[in-house]
């Protein structure tokens, strides 16, 4: 069952990632918000543009919301973001104490969270947030399919 909430984060979220497209990079956003619900950061993929293969609207978001909460763990905050994260991203939300996960499409090729290796059942794993997937799913996933037709042409 699916929570009830507000669906703006996700909105945020998808347009971070159509401005990641417009960028050039694949399209993929994330928004953090605080135990209040109020955005605390937010960003789209900028692999391309910082010649960093980290630099995951995921990994950049925890970045902002760390530095803007003085901290390196996020307890209580949620991640709302377009694509099911990769085992890098999973791993970093796990390392940030993020409490809820939001995700749109599903990544049967690159995800970490409901595909192999689904980081958070791992013993290993310290902390595993709470995930709900699915939100925006259509939106997110054509915007994906879009952007990588485009490229095939």
């Amino acid at each position: 069952m699916k929570p009830a909430f507000s669906d703006s984060p996700m909105q945020l979220a998808l347009a971070e990632a159509r401005a990641a497209a417009a960028r050039g990079e694949v399209p993929v956003g994330a928004v953090i918000t605080d135990p209040s619900g109020a955005v605390v950061a937010q960003a789209g993929n900028r692999t391309r543009e910082l010649n960093d293969p980290t630099a995951h609207a995921e990994i950049l978001a925890l970045r902002a919301a760390c530095a803007a909460a003085g901290s390196e763990r996020l307890p209580g905050h949620a991640l709302w973001v377009t694509l099911e994260p990769c085992p890098m991203c999973a791993a970093a939300i796990g390392f940030a104490r993020v409490a809820r996960l939001y995700y749109g499409a599903s990544d049967p090729k690159s995800g970490g969270v409901a595909q192999p290796p689904r980081v958070y059942t791992h013993p290993q794993c310290h902390h595993a947030p709470e995930v709900y997937d699915g939100i925006a799913e259509d939106e997110a996933a054509a915007m994906l399919r879009q952007f990588f037709a485009a490229l095939r042409k």
